[in-house]
């Protein structure tokens, strides 16, 4: 049979094993960075293109309607109609694609998110990794949430700012600004309310415990108001406060979980003390010497009863 007739074997690639302690080396730790980043790159395009798309039916005039809901000697507009202004030739272009963009970061985040947790897991341990579902759902559910409530406040707040200037003045707003306003106050209150999850999850990983929180709570608000000032764009106190007081209640929550997670811990920890050591395994005891007479011993007693000292009889000569 001539060699043409034999069918050589396909090699086939096989992974590599699997290190059980969960050591990579640095150019296994830049290849995994650099597809976990070309994974979130390539979501974060598609998310765009469907905020370029989603341009005309809806999303510019969902980001408008607080502006169009103002009263309109607030706005001046011979016609009445409700109109951003551009005063640059490519600057609808421009506007276009910034939203678009930011929309697609928004929509594709729980694809980037997980593409986030994934390379931090293989750092953690087995029970730790089991959170990655938890957190992606729990920071994109807390992020929509900070942005519904940034969309509800920001019709008060912007016709609070824009009445301050008084009666004899009428407002025609930029596209560029007006939306890159909206856009800023919208992330900061979904970015906002991403912090007490942090705290969770380093608290989940033995990072942060429920005392260290519990020392440091009236720091915590205090410099969650002050946070709160600073990040809202619209630095009025109405803006501020929608912000400072839910973000509060989410902190206490956060501290709440941890003191539940620690009493948990220290329960298990308790329970399974020794229940990891192998038979071969020298339990970890308390090494150190201690005092013979530290604790009464039943020699003590009989000791006790043979003394002369003890007898009335020979006390009494």
């Amino acid at each position: 049979m001539s060699d043409d007739g034999l069918r050589r074997p396909r090699l086939r690639r096989r992974r590599p094993p699997r290190d059980p302690a969960a050591t990579m080396t640095l150019i296994a730790h830049l290849t995994e960075l650099r597809n976990r980043v070309a994974k979130s790159l390539l979501f974060l395009v598609l998310g765009t293109v469907v905020g370029f798309l989603w341009y005309d039916h809806g999303l510019l005039t969902f980001l408008t309607e607080p502006y169009c809901a103002l009263p309109g000697d607030l706005r001046l507009q011979p016609d009445g109609d409700c109109r951003l202004v551009v005063l640059d030739v490519f600057g609808g272009v421009l506007l276009r694609l910034k939203i678009a963009f930011i929309a697609g970061a928004v929509i594709s985040s729980p694809f980037w998110l997980y593409q986030l947790w994934a390379f931090v897991t293989p750092g953690l341990r087995r029970n730790e990794k089991r959170y990655t579902v938890g957190f992606v759902a729990a920071s994109s559910t807390l992020f929509a949430l900070g942005s519904l409530l940034a969309y509800l406040t920001l019709r008060k707040g912007l016709q609070l700012l824009l009445t301050l200037a008084g009666d004899e003045v009428a407002f025609q707003l930029t596209a560029e600004l007006y939306l890159g306003f909206v856009i800023s106050l919208l992330v900061a209150f979904g970015l906002s309310f991403e912090l007490p999850l942090v705290a969770v999850a380093l608290n989940l990983v033995g990072v942060l415990e429920y005392q260290t929180l519990k020392r440091s709570r009236r720091w915590i608000f205090f410099l969650t108001i002050v946070f709160a000032a600073f990040v809202t764009p619209t630095q009025d106190p109405f803006t501020m406060l929608a912000m400072a007081g839910p973000m509060v209640l989410l902190f206490e929550i956060a501290i709440q979980i941890a003191r539940f997670v620690d009493r948990r811990r220290a329960k298990r920890a308790a329970a399974e003390h020794f229940h990891d050591l192998d038979d071969d395994d020298a339990s970890p005891l308390d090494a150190a010497p201690s005092q013979l007479d530290a604790a009464p011993t039943p020699f003590d007693d009989l000791r006790r009863q043979d003394s002369p000292a003890d007898d009335p009889a020979h006390s009494r000569g």
